[in-house]
């Protein structure tokens, strides 16, 4: 029960932390600068993963984890041309959080190997809401980031 109400508060803390980028991005940036920002933005939110293998310790998922970080890194660069892609790479950043939460605080992972690293409680639903919110704003600027 604890869990998830800690889970539902990251939750609506990402969601709030979404609106307030927003909110302020809009007010502070033009739109291809905002769009340039947001797209950079993606690589050091996806190396705070390589942050984790390193406090944590467990040097067996810095492989998945770097190739990972290459991935956001590409569509981040990529998605400074075809902003589609930036939506795709937040959306899919989501995803690779909620996974990581999942997998480490949910039970999923079973002893053995694991395939994802050591996480704070609740970041990856945290990571996960304000990707999705920020991904869903993104689709709603494509045509001003365009221009």
């Amino acid at each position: 029960m604890a869990l998830a109400a800690i889970l539902i508060l990251y939750l609506v803390i990402g969601a709030l932390a979404a609106i307030g980028s927003v909110t302020i991005s809009r007010s502070r940036f033009s739109p291809r600068v905002e769009h340039i920002f947001f797209a950079l933005l993606l690589i050091p939110i996806a190396a705070m993963y390589l942050a984790f293998v390193a406090y944590f310790g467990d040097h067996s998922t810095l492989r998945p984890e770097a190739c990972a970080v290459g991935v956001f890194a590409a569509l981040g660069l990529l998605g400074l041309r075809f902003p589609a892609l930036l939506v795709l790479g937040y959306a899919l950043h989501g995803g690779w959080d909620l996974a990581h939460e999942i997998w480490v605080h949910l039970g999923a992972g079973g002893g053995g190997a694991r395939p994802f690293t050591e996480i704070p409680l609740a970041y990856g639903g945290f990571c996960a809401a304000y990707d999705w919110c920020m991904a869903g704003y993104f689709f709603t600027r494509r045509a001003a980031w365009r221009q």
